[in-house]
């Protein structure tokens, strides 16, 4: 074999070992949503008013502190809950609540008393595979008595295009995850 063919030979192994070694591009990671504020709406069944509560965070994570509305409820009442995110970090402010029903399939509201004697919160809204979304739900309220209420918005995004929402608060990560002070008072 002469020198030349050698050459070739060992060029043409380099070409195909370094074009199977090509790196694909990496896929995009789905980020977790800014979230400014978090607005809790009840209004107790059979009636039509409205009390409205926010958790507020205009200047985000490390800044002032957020201000935080007091929840007074009455107990032994059914409630229908209406939870909203926003970003009013930009201006119009921005409502999350059509991306997170857009991805549906991957996002969850979970709404979790201090105490389980406090409330009992359904959700009342579905994805497509039957699973809880959250953003709307009942909540029973229990016996007068004080604590809290904690309201997370979890981020479940398919792994490996595997989805890997259950109905549970445990895969994922937080995209807001915010406490707010609650009294059951007649």
């Amino acid at each position: 074999m002469s020198l030349f063919h050698t050459r070739l030979i060992i060029l043409l192994g380099l070409v195909l070992t370094l074009g199977s070694c090509k790196k694909e591009d990496p896929a995009p990671e789905d980020e977790n949503e800014l979230i400014t504020t978090v607005r809790l709406k009840f209004t107790e069944n059979g009636t039509t008013t409205t009390q409205t509560f926010e958790w507020k965070d205009l200047d985000g994570d490390g800044g002032a502190a957020p201000t935080i509305s007091a929840i007074s409820l009455r107990p032994s009442r059914t409630y229908k809950l209406e939870v909203e995110f926003l970003n009013e970090s930009v201006s119009p402010a921005e409502s999350i609540n059509s991306e997170i029903l857009e991805e549906a399939d991957e996002h969850l509201v979970v709404v979790t008393p201090s105490a389980s004697s406090l409330f009992t919160y359904t959700a009342t809204d579905k994805d497509s595979r039957n699973l809880p979304i959250g953003l709307a739900g009942t909540l029973v309220t229990g016996a007068a008595s004080t604590g809290t209420i904690k309201v997370q918005l979890r981020h479940q995004p398919p792994v490996n295009g595997q989805p890997v929402k259950n109905g549970t608060v445990t895969p994922g990560s937080d995209d807001a995850n915010v406490t707010f002070p609650l009294s059951l008072v007649p």
